[in-house]
């Protein structure tokens, strides 16, 4: 795979984005001011920190309010994974190096998906070389006792199969800072293949770091499959690459 050049004409690109309102309600006082000097006397003690002391939340609200502020913080931590019918799919990797794949809601977001296959890269340049590619990916359902509310995208170990032939197994990656780097060189292309420039001497013995990005079509089966298209223009709508992923 030689070092592509820049072509403003090609559809790839020569590179592979209240206050708890807990004002107590103050309960007004209601002062018996039976005469002038009484008014006097409360306001002098409420000028010396001497005022009569706020109602207290009882046990129950102040129970209730914690559980409320509990659940919000739940729900706020599921919601960064949210990925819509089309996605932003990147494959990278050094040329002596492992596959990785990541899939993005939008060129600048974290990936909500992110994986590390045993395939080489240049096995799958191959591959891709030879017409269509489809790569399933598979990981066990849990037993009735064991299961938990995790999403297929949250999965950790997945048995991987290229064209029908197995080929080792993914890993599920958190996005360090040397993917996030990569992810952010390639953020303003939407559709292309290369090698990026700036990472050739940080590679080493692994060679140069290639890549290929496009959109994808994301199509959600059900809450165990789920199947991304990669969308090419120059097909006639045809996939080249695809991607699913099962829960079986």
């Amino acid at each position: 795979m030689a070092r592509a050049s820049q072509d403003s004409s090609s559809k790839w690109h020569s590179h592979w984005t209240k206050k708890v309102g807990n004002e107590d309600d103050e309960v007004p006082i209601f002062k018996s001011s039976n005469t002038i000097e009484e008014e006097k006397m409360e306001n002098v003690k409420s000028h010396v920190g001497m005022s009569t002391p706020k109602k207290k939340l009882p046990a129950v609200a102040v129970a209730r309010l914690r559980s409320v502020l509990a659940a919000l913080g739940k729900n706020q931590s599921s919601l960064p994974l949210g990925l819509g019918s089309r996605v932003v799919g990147t494959l990278f990797g050094y040329r002596r190096g492992h596959v990785h794949f990541a899939f993005q809601k939008d060129p600048n977001s974290p990936p909500a998906f992110l994986i590390e296959l045993a395939t080489p890269i240049s096995g799958l340049v191959r591959e891709m070389a030879s017409g269509l590619v489809r790569i399933a990916l598979e990981c066990d359902k849990k037993k009735e006792e064991e299961k938990k509310a995790v999403r297929l995208q949250e999965e950790p170990m997945w048995r991987t199969y290229c064209n029908g032939k197995k080929c080792g197994f993914a890993t599920r990656k958190e996005c360090g800072p040397k993917e996030w780097k990569l992810l952010k060189a390639v953020e303003p292309i939407s559709m292309g293949a290369g090698v990026l420039p700036g990472c050739a001497t940080e590679a080493g013995a692994d060679g140069e770091l290639m890549y290929m990005r496009a959109k994808f079509e994301r199509i959600v089966g059900s809450r165990d499959s789920e199947a991304f298209y990669m969308m090419n223009p120059d097909s006639n709508g045809a996939p080249e690459l695809s991607i699913y992923l099962l829960r079986v």
